[in-house]
């Protein structure tokens, strides 16, 4: 099947993580991702896990696209950058700001060169920010903290702790890819390209929803609270004779199928637990007679009798669970490739699931410079003595 955005280059600069994954978006979507690459490669090449010298970081966010390796800092390599603007169709970049501008590609530049050019820039802060912001550097963690994610996340009363995977970075993957989408049918409806601004931090209070209303609406400042919802009680994890089980009891309704599955239909209408407002306000009462109640079975027996009432539930798996999971199989979030001096191995698929044009991991992620050839010959008309000449001058590899 033919992915929505085949037709759709993109010139990607972006490297590590929150570019690349906006560009795996688009790529896995059907667009054809050229990653510019300088001459020790991406950074995240560096990042283990490694086999053969192959690095698993970089596996994990690179498929379906095409490697060139080239200088930028040489003019020769400004110029191959210049002639894939001329037939992109998007451009993305996340370095700090400021970098751009001095390579000579600032956006306002880039649509000298191309006035259609989608222009996406990702950075901690954002470009139209402070100006003690501006060139701020940025990481996922900074952003987790700054974000004030970081500060709801943990045990209650324990110290913060960073969320398990690079939030900050893949969010704003996410958020650029939208960006960049929207922009691609306004420039459909208008001729026009634009500037796509993402900002890490952006993404992440954009994602503190209930914790900011929280605040704004009541005064009090939300802290860390373990697996508990801050306002849904009970809806957290529970200690069973043998691990935990996830119990989100959204309503009332659910709450007395609940009650009946745990055998304590007396605390359906308790006047203390009868509607949701009464169990979170009571909670402290409420959860330790849950939490005993839970400790009886195990969570294969607890899972069993909420399977019988419906009831909404999840074991907490571990990843090895995770990647041997039926159902997470089934939808193929799991695939297998053929990745070049490694052999087989698993990645994370394509949550794009569409009847007519879904996303598709199609091939596995480049070796370094591995289609520079190719781009130069046969989108940029480069002859086989200019790349030779350009090989030995050492503005590609």
């Amino acid at each position: 099947m033919k992915g929505p955005l085949e037709g759709i280059r993109v010139t990607d600069l972006s490297h590590v993580l929150a570019g690349p994954a906006c560009t795996m978006i688009l790529a896995d979507l059907g667009a054809e991702v050229i990653k510019l690459e300088p001459p020790d490669g991406d950074d995240a090449r560096q990042f283990g896990p490694f086999k053969n010298d192959q690095s698993g970081y970089f596996i994990s966010i690179n498929r379906n696209k095409k490697s060139v390796c080239v200088n930028l800092k040489t003019e020769e390599g400004k110029r191959i950058l210049r002639d894939l603007i001329k037939i992109s169709d998007v451009v993305v970049e996340n370095f700090r700001p400021g970098t751009m501008k001095k390579l000579g590609f600032s956006y306002e530049e880039m649509k000298k060169i191309n006035p259609g050019i989608i222009y996406c820039s990702i950075c901690g802060f954002g470009h139209d920010t402070l100006p003690e912001y501006s060139s701020k550097p940025a990481y996922d963690m900074v952003v987790q903290g700054y974000s004030g994610l970081m500060s709801i996340t943990g045990p209650e009363g324990g110290p913060p702790v960073r969320v398990g995977t690079s939030i900050g970075d893949l969010v704003a993957g996410h958020h650029a890819a939208i960006g960049i989408l929207s922009a691609l049918i306004h420039r459909e409806k208008t001729g026009e390209g634009q500037h796509v601004d993402i900002s890490m931090l952006d993404g992440l209070v954009y994602f503190l929803e209930n914790a900011i209303v929280r605040y704004t609406m009541t005064g009090e400042i939300p802290g860390p609270l373990g697996t508990a919802h801050p306002t849904i009680t009970p809806f957290q994890a529970f200690k069973t004779k043998d691990h935990y089980i996830i119990t989100p009891i959204g309503n009332d309704k659910l709450w007395a199928l609940f009650c009946e599955a745990i055998g304590r239909v007396d605390l359906i209408e308790h006047p203390k637990f009868k509607t949701n407002p009464l169990r979170n306000e009571n909670k402290k009462e409420l959860i330790p007679i849950l939490e005993e109640i839970m400790l009886t079975k195990t969570t294969q027996e607890w899972m069993e009798i909420f399977d019988k009432y419906n009831l909404p539930y999840s074991p907490i798996n571990t990843v090895d669970k995770v990647v041997n999971d039926p159902v997470v199989n089934y939808r193929k979030m799991v695939v297998e490739i053929d990745q070049p001096l490694v052999g087989k191995v698993k990645i994370t698929g394509t949550p794009f699931h569409m009847s007519k044009t879904p996303g598709e991991v199609r091939t596995p992620a480049p070796l370094l410079g591995e289609h520079t050839d190719e781009v130069l010959k046969n989108l940029l008309n480069y002859t086989e003595e200019e790349i030779k000449t350009l090989r030995e001058k050492s503005v590609i590899n």
